[in-house]
This record gives structure tokens, C-alpha cells and sequence, in this order.
């Protein structure tokens, strides 16, 4: 390329200016023989062109060409040959200033020439003067936002040529609030939209990471639109379902990113901000918590070195509150397209499955707040950092007390209503199951009209209710220490339904023996057993046919075994059954033979002089009390089972 000299570049303009050349003028110097004639068109146009003139753009880029803008670019960067330092710099600028103009039509960025230079101007982004968020930085990024954004083939060229690098390394030093970041912003929300989330966030988490935590701090600083657009952007990054890799990449950088995520996330829920705003942040804050925790949720409320006022507790407050108006809102939102709406024309699908959404996300922040509220009681001397004072704990369980509440009245509307299948009414079961496992005494009469109804609900693609059974069961196993407790256990049909789940869960494949840690398992025993201890007095009479049933299953599960824990469990719930009929009664039943009373026999024998020396000799052991119980049952029915007696005294 013709290299003009420094000075003809700095006079070339000033010489034109003293009378505004035509645009006739500007294109024939455009069309010119010579890189000056060229040269000077350009400065020309950079100097009295409107760049938001399209169509004088448009005819520019005819009038130029593409070879010479190509030439002048690669001449300033670097690799073009020839020029001194001082010209490079003014050719790059001045090169990359068209460029910028050129993508901001269209039609010329979404040409093949253009989707060319993405490489260059990456090349032109990763030197060190183009770091600083200077004039020349703001193009590059406008040039590449604008061009990836109107070629098909933007996005996909952008990655193969360096993108996460180059954006990953930027981004955390580009000026807060920024044009160029802004567009960074929206280059990382191209990346992740439209490519396969396996290259992006298999492939790059390192990369991603560096760009979570950038973006983040603009959400945690900003006061203006590109605060939500951060938002947005951060909660499609986290809720991928491929972000475990990068979840791990986080975590290795520290809390910063979670702390800013944190401070806007407070920032937007304490502000008055509209509805879907509000719901994003709790999503954001829903899918950080499934990073790093519950804990998440009590932390500083400003960024280090910042002075505020604001408890650590500030954020939890804001999403129980957010939440529990969420909650309020969108079940009586849900209740009037199922029951009112519904009677004049069909169920809008789409908005019922986007309020579903909805609610659970809040469904789902409470119960992690139920869980830490229960984690912190559980170690109150514990030496936390961060902790939750009486008055602020008494605050949240009356705040919660009022949320499980309205969910009750809306599984109390789908009783009278006739409902008892959907996933809204399996999801408000398990969120009042999870308060009442920690507050069991809480809306005690809505809970006494609800337990059997609540028993029965299905999932929507279940045929039996087994999950709404596991979400109540810890709320059964403690109130069946309680007489009361065991009087509504036996009034609502929930000892049917337990023992029904307990069969189903030893008969998967996934709760026999070789996972006998398996707490859902041994959770549904102790709620079966502090039934049984009870039964006498609450006049309680077993169905053979349960009792059948029930001590086959028994049988099934520890036959492998040798694990004391799951014998002597068995073998507890099996004594106090036998205690309540006779070995003639039981064999009397179609689906008991004399091969279940051996097998039987052998599981007595086991515990009373296998697992039973050792829980003997042991007050400490945990299969102490069981023991006992096994050994006061024999004594009490042993003549009644003769084969039984026979074999265990063998």
C-alpha cells in the first residue's frame, strides 16, 4: 500500500474544510487510482458523513470497495508492510471507525466481507491499548456485536476464532456501565443462545466464569437498563442445565461473583421495579443457592471496602417476602383458571405452565429457607459467621406460618373441587410438607382436615401418590411420637398409605439391600414402628392383609443382608405384627405359606442371636432399643408360632 506521510494525513482534511466538499466529491475520491486519493475520501467521510445516514454509508461501501479497507487495516495493525508507527495508529483507527459505520447498516454487515474481518478486529481487541474501553475499543466491540448479530454464520465465526478469550479477558477491565460493555454483554448473550451449550460451557468454563463474575459486578453497580440485561443475562448462564463444569470454575474463584450477585439481587427486590423484573432476580437468586448453598442467603449486602447500614440478613428477608408474594399472587392466579375461568372456555395451557413455573420458583426458596431456618436451630452454638437473631427468626417462622397456610387453602380448594392430580397440587404438598417436617404442630386444624386428602395426591404423570407420600413422611414420623399424632396417623388412612410406600420402596431396585443407608427407607420404618409401639392403646386393629404384606416385604429386604441396622429394623416392625395374630392366622392368608413362615423364622433368629449379642452387651448401640423391642415381643407371642419358636431356640 502507498504509504501518505504524516503530514499529508493530518493536512489532507483541514484542506477540504474551508468549503464543505460535495458528497459527488467524497465518492470520486473514493473511486480514486491512488491508496491517497482513497485515503483522503475516507477522512473526508469520517469528517462530514452522518453515520446515521444509512443509505451515504451504503454508498460509501460501493464506492470503496473491499480491497483497500482490507489493506488499510492489516497496514495498521501491523501486518501489512510498511509505514511508521504514527501512521500505523491513525490507519488502524481510522480503519476500524469505517468498519464500525459500515456494520451499522445492515445489509453490509451481513455480507460475507464483513463476517471476514471478525478474526482481524479480535486481533485489533487483544492488544493492550484496546483494553481501556477507549473510543477504538467501543467500535471493535460495535463492529463485532453488529456483525455476528446480522450473519448467520456471526456467532459460530466469533467462537472459532478466539471470542471467549478475547471476552473473557476483557471484560473484567472494561469501564462498569460501558457501551463496550454493554456490547460484550451481548456478545456473551449470543454465544450462549444460539450455540450448543456443550462447546460453550463444556468446552470454556474457565472463560465463562471470568465473564459470570464481570457481569455480575455490573449488576451488583449499575442503576439503569443494563442492570436487567445482566440480570438476564446471568440467570440464562446459571439455570443451564449444562453448567455443572462451570459451576466448578466458580467455586475455585472465590465468593466475589456470588457477593455481587447478592448485592443485586437485594438491590432489585427492595426497589419498586415491575412484577417479571422481581421474578428474574428470584430466579438468579434460586439458581446461585443451588451452587453454593443456603447460606448464600446471609451475607454482606455491599461490595468490600463500601460502608452500608444493611443487616447480613437483608437478602434472605427480601426473597422470604418476594417469595411469599409470589406464592400468594400465582396460586390465586392458578385456582381462577382451574376452577372460574375454565367454566366459559378451556384451560390457556401456556399461561397455566408459566405461573406453575413460577410458583415453584418461590416454592423452591422457601423450602431452602425452611432448611437453613432448621440448620441453624439444629447448631445454635455453632461458631457460623453468619447467624439469624431470635427477633428475625420469630419474624421469618410467622411469615412462613402464613405462606403454608395459603397453600393449604389451596389444596383445600382442590379437595372441594375434586382434584387430586397435577403437579401444582404435588408441589404445594411437598413445600407444606417441608415446614411441617420442622414445625409440625403449625395450622394444626387445616392439617387435621387435609393429611388423608393430601395423601392422595398424584403427580401428573404418576399413577399412585408416592412422592406426595415421601414429602410428608419426616412431618409423620414426628407426630406419630404423640398419641394425638398417632390417633390422626390412624383416623386419615396415612398407616395404609406408609406401609403401601414402604413395600414400594423395598421393592425397587434402588432401596433393596445393597443401599440399606437409604434414609427415605429407614425414615418410613420408624414412622411404621412408633405407630406400632402405640397401637394397643389407640385400640388400633391391624388388617391381616397389611400385616401380610407388610412382613413379606420385610423378609424381601433383609434377605441378603447382613447389615445389624436393617435387621434389627425389620425384625422390630415384624414383633410387634406377630404380637397382634397367631402363626395359624397368618398361614390361614392366600398369600402366606409355610415358606414365608421359614423365612420369617430365620430373620427372628438372626436379630435375637446374631445382631442381638452385640445390641446387648451395648446401651450406647443404636440397635439397643430395637433389640429390645424384639425380645419383648418374643417373650409375649413366641407360643403362638410354634415354628418360629422352634427354629430361633434350635
Amino acid at each position: 500500500m502507498e504509504q501518505p506521510s504524516t503530514s499529508a494525513l493530518q493536512t489532507s482534511a483541514p484542506a477540504a474544510s474551508s468549503s464543505s466538499p460535495s458528497l459527488e466529491d467524497i465518492m470520486k475520491l473514493l473511486r480514486g487510482k491512488t491508496d491517497s486519493q482513497r485515503l483522503a475520501g475516507l477522512l473526508l467521510v469520517t469528517k462530514f458523513c452522518d453515520k446515521d445516514d444509512q443509505l451515504t454509508i451504503l454508498n460509501v461501501y460501493r464506492a470503496l470497495g473491499s480491497t483497500f479497507l482490507h489493506r488499510l487495516l492489516l497496514t495498521g495493525k501491523g501486518s501489512g508492510g510498511g509505514g511508521d508507527d504514527a501512521n500505523r495508529e491513525a490507519y488502524l483507527r481510522l480503519s476500524v471507525t469505517v468498519l464500525a459505520a459500515f456494520s451499522r447498516v445492515s445489509q453490509i454487515a451481513a455480507t460475507d466481507e464483513m463476517l471476514s474481518k471478525i478474526p482481524l478486529i479480535l486481533e485489533v481487541m487483544s492488544k493492550e491499548d484496546c483494553r481501556s474501553g477507549s473510543s477504538l475499543s467501543e467500535e471493535c466491540y460495535e463492529f463485532i456485536f453488529l456483525v455476528t448479530n446480522a450473519h448467520e454464520d456471526g456467532v459460530i465465526t466469533l467462537f472459532e476464532s478466539g471470542g471467549m478469550n478475547v471476552l473473557a479477558s476483557q471484560m473484567p477491565i472494561l469501564p462498569d456501565g460501558s457501551h463496550a460493555m454493554e456490547l460484550a454483554m451481548k456478545l456473551v448473550q449470543l454465544t450462549v443462545s444460539k450455540l450448543p451449550a456443550e462447546k460453550v460451557f463444556v468446552g470454556y468454563p474457565s472463560e465463562l466464569s471470568k465473564m459470570v463474575s464481570a457481569i455480575a459486578k455490573q449488576f451488583a453497580l449499575l442503576h439503569n437498563a443494563l442492570k436487567f440485561e445482566a440480570l438476564h443475562l446471568l440467570s440464562t448462564i446459571l439455570s443451564s442445565s449444562h453448567s455443572g463444569v462451570l459451576h466448578a470454575a466458580l467455586l475455585s474463584m472465590g465468593d466475589d461473583w456470588s457477593t455481587r450477585i447478592r448485592i443485586g439481587v437485594i438491590d432489585v427486590l427492595q426497589n419498586r421495579v415491575v412484577p417479571a423484573e422481581k421474578l428474574h432476580a428470584l430466579v438468579l437468586a434460586e439458581c446461585v443457592i443451588s451452587f453454593v448453598g443456603e447460606e448464600w442467603l446471609i451475607g454482606p449486602a455491599t461490595l468490600p471496602g463500601a460502608q452500608s447500614s444493611m443487616p447480613d440478613v437483608r437478602c434472605i428477608l427480601l426473597v422470604l417476602e418476594s417469595s411469599r408474594v409470589e406464592i400468594a399472587v400465582m396460586l390465586n392466579e392458578l385456582a381462577y383458571l382451574k376452577y372460574e375461568a375454565s367454566k366459559n372456555s378451556p384451560i390457556n395451557s401456556e399461561a397455566f405452565l408459566g405461573k406453575l413455573r413460577n410458583v415453584g420458583v418461590a416454592f423452591s426458596l422457601v423450602e431452602r429457607i425452611i432448611k437453613l431456618i432448621a440448620k441453624f436451630s439444629e447448631n445454635e452454638e455453632s461458631n457460623s459467621t453468619f447467624n439469624i437473631c431470635d427477633s428475625t427468626s420469630t419474624k421469618m417462622i410467622r411469615g412462613l406460618n402464613e405462606t403454608i397456610g395459603v397453600v393449604l387453602d389451596y389444596l383445600q380448594d382442590a379437595k372441594d373441587h375434586g382434584e387430586k392430580k397435577g403437579n401444582d397440587l404435588l408441589a404445594s404438598v411437598r413445600i407444606a410438607g417441608s415446614y411441617l417436617a420442622e414445625a409440625p404442630d403449625a395450622c394444626n386444624e387445616k392439617v387435621k382436615e387435609l393429611l388423608g386428602y393430601m395423601l392422595s395426591v398424584e403427580g401428573e404423570n404418576e399413577s399412585s401418590p408416592f412422592h406426595s407420600i415421601s414429602f410428608l413422611l419426616p412431618m409423620l414420623c414426628q407426630i406419630t411420637m404423640e398419641d394425638d399424632g398417632c390417633k390422626l396417623f390412624a383416623s386419615t388412612g396415612a398407616f395404609g398409605a406408609v406401609v403401601g410406600f414402604l413395600i414400594s420402596l423395598i421393592d425397587t431396585s434402588s432401596a433393596r439391600i445393597d443401599n440399606c443407608s437409604s434414609s427415605t427407607v429407614f425414615l418410613a420404618c420408624d414412622t411404621v414402628l412408633n405407630f406400632l409401639l402405640k397401637r394397643e392403646q389407640l385400640r388400633f386393629s391391624l388388617e391381616n392383609s397389611w400385616s401380610v404384606k407388610l412382613l413379606r416385604a420385610l423378609i424381601r429386604w433383609t434377605e441378603d443382608t447382613m447389615e445389624p441396622s436393617v435387621i434389627m429394623m425389620a425384625s422390630s416392625i415384624c414383633s410387634l405384627i406377630l404380637d397382634s395374630t397367631s402363626e395359624r392366622d397368618l398361614l390361614r392368608h392366600p398369600d402366606f405359606c409355610a415358606d414365608d413362615v421359614s423365612a420369617l423364622s430365620q430373620l427372628m433368629k438372626r436379630s435375637l442371636v446374631s445382631c442381638g449379642q452385640d445390641s446387648m452387651h451395648d446401651d450406647t448401640n443404636s440397635e439397643a432399643d430395637l433389640y429390645q423391642i424384639v425380645t419383648s415381643g418374643y417373650s409375649s407371642w413366641a407360643d403362638r408360632f410354634p415354628r418360629i419358636k422352634e427354629i430361633v431356640e434350635r
